[in-house]
């Protein structure tokens, strides 16, 4: 992207559809700074009252003001004729891909790197309490169920009961109390943005049972309480967000509860094992 537009786009959390203009402005900005809001609906695969929504989230009164921002941008920089095929399908998209997983290397890299520090401590150390902790409930809504299962997934292969939480409603207050009412002292919750509003409230619920709340998320600053946060960043060059940081974190955590109570891992391993070979759970190499 420009330097400009970067700058506008800079510290904004775009839905997917704001994305899709946002890399379309980024591919075609030469053009799209004399098109109509319809018309950059239109290029952009999106709907108008989108183009002006999307205006107003980069803080501006609507899209004229927005493209008027822009056209100056264009005069001033050396904007060439677009790409051959670039856009959807096209060469841009593959540059766009390619510029998405530079920025996952980066996260990855951002994460490795703090996992030497005070990172490193926290996920230590909350892996110790998780272990001990029976029941250990996960929670994860929307976006954030798939990381959440997948934690629950290979914390079961360690842990004796682990409680994957990924329905809202009544349902999920349920089992929080249940959890509770079991002896769970910690819940741990993945909250990836867009962060939803249910989530942040089933955090001060379980807060309101005396549950202590471990945080996998993606910054470490977030609006809802919580006792440990483990961030790390995710991929938003894509019109999707992409948890490769995220996911490896939760994978080093699963990790440290396995390394805070290796005989009992041990043993859940290699019974597993036998599980598997007996059952026939696996197609054989």
């Amino acid at each position: 992207m420009g330097e400009g537009l970067q700058r506008l786009l800079e510290g904004r959390r775009l839905s997917p559809v704001q994305r899709r203009i946002a890399h379309y402005l980024a591919e075609h900005l030469h053009e799209a700074v004399f098109l109509s809001s319809v018309e950059l609906a239109e290029r952009a695969g999106v709907s108008q009252p989108s183009v002006t929504r999307f205006a107003a989230a980069l803080g501006f009164a609507g899209y004229p003001e927005l493209r008027n921002a822009l056209r100056p941008l264009v005069v001033a920089g050396p904007w060439g004729p677009p790409a051959s095929g670039s856009g959807i399908g096209g060469e841009g998209e593959v540059h766009l891909a390619r510029e998405a997983l530079s920025g996952e290397i980066a996260n990855l890299t951002q994460v490795r790197d703090r996992l030497a520090g005070g990172l490193g401590d926290r996920v230590r150390e909350l892996g110790a309490a998780l272990a001990a902790a029976e029941p250990l409930p996960v929670l994860g809504l929307r976006v954030s169920s798939g990381l959440a299962s997948s934690f629950a997934y290979y914390a079961r292969r360690i842990h004796p009961d682990v409680r994957l939480l990924v329905h809202g409603g009544s349902e999920l207050r349920d089992r929080l109390h249940t959890a509770r009412r079991a002896g769970a002292e910690w819940l741990l919750a993945v909250v990836l943005p867009r962060y939803p509003v249910e989530a942040a409230q089933a955090l001060d619920y379980a807060r309101s049972l005396g549950l202590r709340i471990a945080l996998i998320t993606d910054v470490p600053e977030v609006p809802f309480a919580a006792d440990v946060v483990l961030d790390a960043p995710v991929g938003d060059r894509l019109v999707f967000d992409s948890h490769a940081a995220p996911l490896v974190l939760a994978m080093v955590l699963v990790e440290a509860m396995a390394d805070a109570l290796p005989l009992r891992t041990q043993a859940r391993l290699e019974e597993h094992e036998r599980m598997t070979d007996t059952t026939g759970v696996f197609l054989q190499p």
